[in-house]
């Protein structure tokens, strides 16, 4: 398999990680990551493509290995993040890419294609939703917070953000036969992180303010609606927050998109890697198609 790298980086004085796979001329994926996770979520999938593309994966501040910086100095709020993917961008210089949206990266990616839609080469979409009609159960929680903040609600934040939380965001909702392809590092090694840099709290402060993400989902599907990127759907319907008919939106506003539902949940990558590898190729060779013919990394 073709190597991963681990890089860092100086974003605005914050030492950031990120991985990184594939030729440094070959079409750009660019891949934010979720909560509560890391670019570790991607771990597979970089050297399953990096044959043929350049794939990026940064660790948000206060995530992974990146810098944890107190509140003075970073924004933990969906605004500081949005901010931070921007600037990770121009750091690298990178001006053309595919948006790999999953989860709350999702949210900063759609944030970054609304600033330069000109950037954008593609979307692939995995359990990223931006149709709040389409919100599963699990929002349930967030919901009664979000409209009537109370501390009791406040200390129920306080318990998700935790081992058996995580655990829980990882395969709560997934169908037992499942349950086994889910590696545990996924929320052993994201909560130690949490325990080592004191993140616990800029994480409840970021559940809080998931409020703002409202008001932008109609400017998100305004951006779908008008610029039409070529735009893969890749759903696993076994999600408490982002069930079947949160992907099924996205034909409202990209009615040509190509959509695959699998048998998984939130986190497909890690059941159905094969499955999403071969979708992504697939696509990625469609959309760069003129890039693939004068190239020999492509098979």
């Amino acid at each position: 398999m073709p190597a991963v790298q681990h890089k860092t980086v100086d974003v605005d004085g914050l030492e950031i990680f990120y991985r990184e796979a594939g030729p440094e001329d070959a079409p750009l994926v660019l891949l934010p990551h979720g909560y509560p996770c890391s670019s570790f979520q991607f771990r597979n999938l970089l050297p399953a493509l990096s044959d043929s593309w350049r794939l990026i994966a940064p660790d948000a501040p206060g995530f992974g290995y990146s810098a944890t910086p107190s509140p003075r100095r970073f924004s933990y709020t969906f605004d500081g993040y949005a901010r931070f993917l921007e600037r990770f961008v121009e750091t690298l210089g990178l001006t053309r890419y595919a948006l790999y949206l999953h989860d709350y990266g999702s949210q900063f990616g759609f944030r970054l294609a609304l600033r330069a839609p000109e950037r954008v080469a593609a979307l692939i979409i995995q359990n990223g939703d931006i149709y709040e009609d389409q919100f599963g159960p699990k929002y349930r929680m967030l919901k009664e917070q979000w409209a009537n903040p109370t501390p009791e609600g406040r200390r129920k934040l306080v318990a998700a953000v935790s081992e058996e939380g995580f655990k829980d965001e990882f395969i709560g909702e997934i169908p037992e036969h499942l349950v086994d392809r889910i590696s545990p590092d996924l929320w052993t090694l994201h909560w130690a992180l949490v325990q080592r840099f004191d993140r616990r709290m800029n994480l409840v402060h970021l559940l809080e303010d998931q409020l703002t993400t409202l008001a932008w989902m109609p400017r998100y599907q305004a951006y779908l609606r008008e610029h039409r990127p070529p735009t893969l759907i890749l759903w696993g319907p076994h999600d408490g927050y982002m069930p079947e008919g949160a992907g099924r939106a996205y034909l409202r506003d990209v009615p040509d998109a190509e959509l695959h539902m699998l048998d998984a949940g939130h986190w497909a990558l890690e059941t159905h890697l094969n499955d999403i590898a071969f979708h992504l190729r697939r696509f990625l060779q469609r959309v760069h198609l003129s890039h693939a013919a004068s190239t020999t990394w492509v098979t």
